[in-house]
């Protein structure tokens, strides 16, 4: 039982190129098999590449997640670095006022003790001179 086929110029069928007699494969069914599977390849390999193509935007969106919350961690750390210099800086502020205060009160400490020398050194008996 033959399988019609392609016509010849003269228009009567031939058997197809895959098929003898017999029932062996030609030679051209093995040419056409093989580009067949060339073409089969080709587009397994277009599949696997757009696989991996999606599987890779994954990861990009799972990297710039993580970029995002890391984003996000820093400009807290810098929130909080901004608000312990501001604090920092007004406890020097203070540390400074509280030092200068200091150095205010002993010197008038220093002030009053020389004073109070100077007084007692003016009420101290002294000797009176001869004449």
């Amino acid at each position: 039982m033959s399988v019609p086929g392609p016509s010849s110029p003269d228009g009567a069928l031939t058997r197809p190129p895959y098929c003898l007699e017999a029932g062996e494969p030609t030679p051209a069914f093995f040419k056409i098999f093989r580009q067949n599977q060339v073409v089969l390849l080709d587009t397994l390999e277009q599949e696997i590449s757009k696989f991996k193509e999606c599987h890779s935007m994954l990861d990009i969106n799972a990297l710039f997640a993580e970029a995002k919350h890391y984003h996000a961690k820093l400009v807290n750390i810098r929130k909080e670095m901004l608000m312990l210099h501001e604090k920092t800086s007004k406890l020097k502020k203070r540390a400074l006022k509280l030092q200068q205060k200091r150095q205010k009160e002993e010197l008038e400490r220093e002030q009053q003790r020389e004073k109070e020398f100077e007084r007692e050194k003016q009420l101290t008996a002294r000797p009176a001179k001869r004449m």
